[in-house]
């Protein structure tokens, strides 16, 4: 990795900041950690809001980062894109997969972000459509504000930062999605209706949905809707329902005291048996096996 001068080449430390935070818990074996870490679903390595530097400042990862990183900038900057060098304006955002390339660097007298390097194996973040290629945020300070949020609830860490890194990061990843589609022209005129559906499915997915009623509720035939639907989102409604109530079913189990067959009548599931198996399916270990795993990597559960 080099962070360089563009004037001179040589290797230079970044500017301080401070506002940078690796996750610190001090009372915590390193293998504990490294636990917790393996399992955990999100992981934020580091974290920064406002980092400044010079018109000098080049970033040049070529082998790319062991992990996510996403950058949303303050100030126009070079990104190499297909090879070449190209100018994004301020309040773009790139998320650069794990192994891939990274360059970019200031095209002015000064260069402004946000970055977050982080573990994750959530499809909200590997289903982005874009990815290595810098898009416009409609509502960048919104994203600036959860980056702060995630700033600080790394720096200091507390009881249930797991759950809660999660859903800001869940929040993120939702306005990252809805800027970073290519919206087809023969889909445009469902495009909002669509994203507000699956904001619905997602703040409520244990609600009885089904393909008659969502293509009732957009005003479309059922077949069409499921195929306007996946075009957009890259899944199906219905197996988009379905992830959203594993992950709530996951969030159930990792920080309530409930019941399997509780837990599964609050996600929607009027059958518990059914859960158990699509849960299975899904994330490739039954509900309470699920759950041990979790108390063993994180003992403050809520009662």
């Amino acid at each position: 990795m080099k962070i360089c001068s563009k004037t001179t080449g040589e290797k230079t430390m970044p500017k301080a900041v401070s506002y940078i935070f690796p996750l610190h818990l001090p009372h915590i074996s390193q293998a504990a950690i490294k636990l917790f870490m393996e399992a955990s679903m999100n992981h934020i390595r580091y974290v920064e809001y406002n980092a400044v530097h010079d018109g000098s400042f080049i970033f040049d990862v070529p082998e790319g980062h062991d992990c996510w990183l996403l950058v949303l900038t303050h100030t126009p900057a070079l990104f190499r894109v297909d090879g070449s060098l190209q100018e994004y304006p301020a309040k773009s955002a790139v998320l650069f997969p794990p192994f891939s390339p990274i360059y970019y660097c200031a095209c002015g007298d000064r260069y402004e972000n946000d970055w977050l390097r982080f573990d994750s194996d959530e499809e909200y973040v590997s289903s982005l459509p874009v990815q290595g290629i810098p898009f416009s945020l409609p509502d960048a300070d919104y994203c600036h504000n959860l980056f702060q949020l995630l700033t600080w609830k790394n720096a200091f860490p507390g009881a249930h930062n797991e759950r809660i890194t999660g859903q800001l990061l869940q929040l993120l990843f939702s306005e990252l999605q809805e800027a970073s589609l290519k919206i087809p022209g023969s889909l445009s005129s469902h495009y909002h209706e669509l994203v507000n559906l699956r904001k619905s499915i997602y703040n409520s997915p244990q609600l009885p949905w089904s393909v008659p009623d969502m293509a009732r509720q957009l005003h479309l035939s059922e077949g069409y809707m499921q195929v306007v639907y996946k075009n957009t989102f890259g899944i199906s409604c219905m197996d988009d329902c379905i992830n959203a109530r594993i992950r709530l079913a996951k969030d159930q189990l990792r920080y309530t005291g409930k019941t399997i067959a509780a837990i599964s009548e609050f996600c929607g599931y009027h059958n518990v048996e059914h859960f158990c198996r699509q849960f299975k399916r899904i994330t490739g270990e039954s509900p309470r096996s699920f759950r041990a795993s979790a108390e063993k990597r994180s003992p403050d559960r809520l009662p």
